[in-house]
């Protein structure tokens, strides 16, 4: 039975040194744009989807498990820490570690649920209790419903790091994400990583060789879930609210779409992928809603020309681990 990923991983064998030269490029890259003019706000904005999407990959393009409801985690540390921040007045760290304990927590409930079914069954699950958080946060109190929390202070980071301050702000960002994205690095070239992997490709050889499938894919998604729950932690300084918007299924539909358009099961895809798609947002926003079939055209394009992604495609030409 072939997979949902078997296109969409480059053919060479994964070798250590082209993803850390490619690591060091894209980490100096992104050193530098305060330097570069670049507007801060747009890019600490695709930082922060191009963590939860890496957050996703690691889920679907390593262990072949598709969620359409990744936005419950960035919309459940989102609002979490945004009501600790403006309501409990806790310090951006606290805030933080609210969010993505909560994250962690909802993604241990769910992952519990949904782990018990493969294929479009557990997409449907996640799909579905995600649109039921959904409905409970536009009826919960604290979230103010259509509203959202708006407003939120962005404080003083460890008591060092004024985060008002958007140079600062952005390195910060930057920090998380970077900090986030060697977790995912890390677990991908583990053996935990390997025998996700495995499972991925033949679950039932799995199976044979002694593994406990249902632990392993359950472990990739609670670590999947808190780390889309950090991002969700570390875009609420950069917007400054949590809204409905980050729990609607629609923005699982945005995570994919980013992810498959960088590289599905490539490890610098989803970063890629986020900064087309949110530039794609920021600089074509004069077309109104016109911007969401520019969208679908592109994601088409992709399918039809280029089915491993943008990164998948290069790292397939050039025969390099990316």
């Amino acid at each position: 039975m072939t997979t949902i990923t078997e296109n969409s991983i480059p053919a060479p064998r994964r070798t250590v040194k082209d993803e850390m030269v490619a690591f060091a490029i894209m980490t100096a890259l992104l050193l530098v744009v305060p330097l570069t003019g670049v507007y801060p706000f747009f890019v600490m904005q695709a930082l922060c989807f191009a963590l939860l999407a890496c957050a996703f990959n690691l889920l679907i393009g390593y262990g072949g498990l598709l969620s359409f409801g990744h936005a419950m985690f960035l919309g459940t540390a989102g609002y979490c820490t945004a009501h600790a921040l403006k309501v409990w007045g806790v310090t951006p760290e606290l805030g933080i570690v609210i969010g993505v304990v909560a994250a962690a927590a909802l993604s241990v409930v769910t992952g519990l649920i949904a782990i018990r079914r493969q294929g479009i069954y557990f997409a449907m699950i996640t799909l579905a209790l995600s649109q039921l958080l959904f409905f409970v946060y536009l009826q919960t109190p604290f979230t103010h419903g259509e509203d959202g929390i708006q407003g939120i202070p962005q404080g003083i980071l460890f008591g060092l790091f004024n985060l008002s301050k958007p140079i600062t702000l952005y390195y910060v960002i930057l920090a998380g994400f970077l900090l986030g994205f060697l977790i995912i690095y890390r677990a991908i070239n583990s053996p935990f990583g390997e025998v996700l992997k495995a499972i991925r490709e033949n679950e039932p050889r799995a199976v044979s060789l002694g593994y406990k499938t249902d632990q392993y894919k359950l472990l990739a998604y609670i670590l999947s879930g808190t780390l889309a729950g950090f991002a969700g932690a570390l875009k609420v300084f950069v917007a400054q609210n949590a809204s409905l918007t980050d729990v609607h299924w629609t923005m699982s539909g945005e995570i994919v779409l980013i992810t498959l358009v960088g590289g599905l099961g490539t490890l610098f895809g989803p970063v890629v992928g986020a900064f087309v798609i949110i530039a794609m947002q920021q600089y074509l926003a004069g077309f109104g809603q016109w911007v969401t079939v520019i969208q679908g055209v592109i994601f088409v394009v992709c399918v039809l020309t280029f089915r491993r992604g943008v990164i998948g495609e290069i790292a397939h030409y050039f025969k390099r681990s990316l």
